[in-house]
């Protein structure tokens, strides 16, 4: 990708129409190409009262501070975004699996910002987990074994493996993640992106795409190097629009795993400024999915139109979602002038 040569601070911050954008969400809207319209699930609202009974019964929701986060991170609403068609059974699945690594994700970040080393038995457990099918130790590990129970249930057994697989490296991601919290070395933005792409959490999901369709990918359509290519373009797109509107609220927290503040901290720039040139390697991103997707169509079987249609769907959830999760309503409250 060309490197963007420009002085920062002149970057033209307008809106659609020629209107200066107010705040960072405008910002965003009018300056991201998002060329998959908005869909939402009709069981979106079943998936929320099965999220919040399954966290409940696993006992991960008993801490108040727990229970406020899932309730204005809304994980079944991202769920439906991203996946309009998906049966009811499924989308729970994917419901509760964004729930968990959503608490995973926050008390990993918690415990990592002390020391990595604390989040050493509580990693080990999911691997073992997921690897070995370990018993679990923790309320944590009970909910991940009984949301790995789920997906072999339902999926194949080559797409459980993938989604065991695929999670494992989400989990060793959160190490790297933590290492780099505490490192007092400035965090470069390709080790960043390289560390992003390990804690997207999108991946896993991918396997439940597959999972929606009416028959498992052939081996050969599903390693095809284009089709590799697709997922991780779905998955950087997809998380990277998420650190759009996360910026601030990661800003606030000391965070440094986030596209837009890796911007601005590699060209020492405004935050509003950052954002633009974040946005702008998005949307080569997304615009690179879109002209590989019209080149491997013609060549994919009903199911392999369905799987990427699926990778899509993040990209297209992710944006819709952040836009008014109420997670990241500082974006709302964030100027846009730099």
């Amino acid at each position: 990708m060309a490197t963007v040569s420009t002085t920062h601070e002149e970057i033209t911050l307008a809106a659609a129409g020629g209107i200066p954008a107010v705040n960072l969400r405008e910002l965003i809207d009018a300056n991201l190409y998002m060329p998959f319209p908005f869909q939402s699930n009709p069981h979106a609202s079943e998936a929320a009262t099965g999220v919040d009974e399954w966290l409940s019964t696993w006992g991960l929701t008993d801490e108040p501070a727990v229970a406020a986060m899932i309730s204005y991170t809304r994980p079944a609403e991202l769920a439906a975004y991203n996946s309009p068609t998906m049966d009811s059974g499924l989308l729970q699945i994917m419901a509760n699996q964004i729930a968990y690594q959503f608490v995973f994700d926050d008390r990993a970040e918690d415990v990592g910002r002390q020391r990595p080393g604390l989040l050493l038995p509580m990693l080990c457990e999911s691997v073992g987990i997921l690897r070995n099918g370990q018993p679990p130790d923790t309320p944590l590990g009970a909910a991940l074994a009984d949301l790995h129970r789920q997906v072999q249930e339902r999926c194949t057994p080559a797409q459980a493996a993938r989604w065991a697989w695929n999670s494992r490296e989400y989990v060793h991601g959160l190490l790297y993640e933590a290492v780099a919290q505490t490192d007092s070395v400035p965090l470069g933005s390709g080790l960043c992106r390289s560390i992003r792409s390990l804690i997207a959490g999108v991946e896993p999901f991918h396997p439940l795409c597959e999972a929606a369709q009416p028959y498992e990918l052939a081996p050969e359509e599903l390693r095809h190097p284009v089709m590799r290519r697709l997922g991780r373009l779905s998955a950087d797109a997809a998380v990277w629009i998420a650190d759009l509107f996360s910026a601030v609220k990661e800003q606030r927290a000391g965070g440094v795993i986030n596209l837009a503040l890796a911007y601005q901290r590699a060209h020492q720039c405004s935050l509003p400024v950052a954002v633009t040139l974040a946005i702008r390697r998005i949307n080569s991103t997304i615009s690179e999915f879109e002209e590989l997707y019209g080149e491997i169509r013609p060549e994919l079987s009903p199911a392999g139109v369905g799987y990427v249609e699926g990778m899509a769907g993040w990209i297209r959830g992710c944006y819709f979602w952040s836009r008014t999760v109420p997670r990241y309503a500082a974006t709302t409250a964030a100027s846009a002038v730099p």
